[in-house]
């Protein structure tokens, strides 16, 4: 139950600090400004958790990643399972906190919905979508995989790397879908906001699952047959 709670909690955290920031700075193209912040805040909560929880649930807060540890032989089944339910359970809550902090708050959501992804980035075209979130969760999770590798030897400095990795994938994908690389991340974000009454989200939310859940098993694929 430890695990649990910590991929719990630092789900919660990531969905908290990225989409929060998101929400209070906005993703706007002309203002690049924006980006640059959103990019670092999802990367550095990486970090942040990777040096808290990292010893405890080895800090996937991703069902993405989880799916890859998984593939490679990184955990068992029960443990997966477990770890996507506390995942998404984090980002409903993470989510639930950001939208009762700026409604209490009288504080602007500049996304218009509360960090979720979406396609305006790619002409609404749902492949486009799914071939980013391909790609860049392959990147992510590939570089994880490396990191985390008992023939790495990166040692502390293996948390550092991959918050910085997931800094540059959103400085990309964030013009294009809002860089999802985490279906939880995803998942919490679109249904607190079709509660509080924007249900437009939910209908290209697939892509998000999709996308990072397909580029993750690659990852574990590819890396797989490159580290024999």
């Amino acid at each position: 139950m430890k695990k649990y709670l910590a991929e719990f909690i630092g789900t919660c955290t990531l969905v908290v600090l990225g989409c929060g920031t998101a929400m209070l700075v906005g993703c706007d193209a002309a203002a690049g400004g924006g980006y640059i912040l959103t990019a670092f805040a999802f990367g550095l909560s990486i970090v942040a958790m990777a040096y808290s929880i990292g010893n405890i649930s080895g800090c996937h807060i991703n069902p993405a990643v989880s799916l890859g540890v998984l593939m490679s032989g990184g955990m068992d089944k029960k443990d997966f399972v477990g770890y996507i339910i506390a995942q998404c359970l984090g980002a409903l809550v993470g989510s639930a906190l950001l939208a009762l902090v700026f409604s209490l708050g009288g504080v602007t959501d500049m996304t218009g919905g509360f960090g979720t992804n979406g396609l305006a980035g790619v002409g609404g075209n749902a492949f486009a979508g799914l071939l980013v979130e391909i790609v860049l969760t392959f990147i992510f999770v590939t570089c994880i995989l490396g990191v985390t590798s008992s023939k790495a030897g990166h040692g502390s400095f293996g948390g550092l790397v991959i918050g910085l990795t997931l800094i540059g994938v959103h400085i990309l994908g964030i013009g294009l879908t809002g860089t999802s690389v985490n279906p939880a991340r995803s998942i919490g974000p679109a249904n607190v906001a079709a509660i509080a009454g924007n249900s437009a989200p939910l209908a290209s939310l697939w892509v998000f699952i999709v996308g990072p859940l397909v580029g993750a098993a690659l990852a574990a694929v590819v890396y797989k047959a490159l580290e024999k």
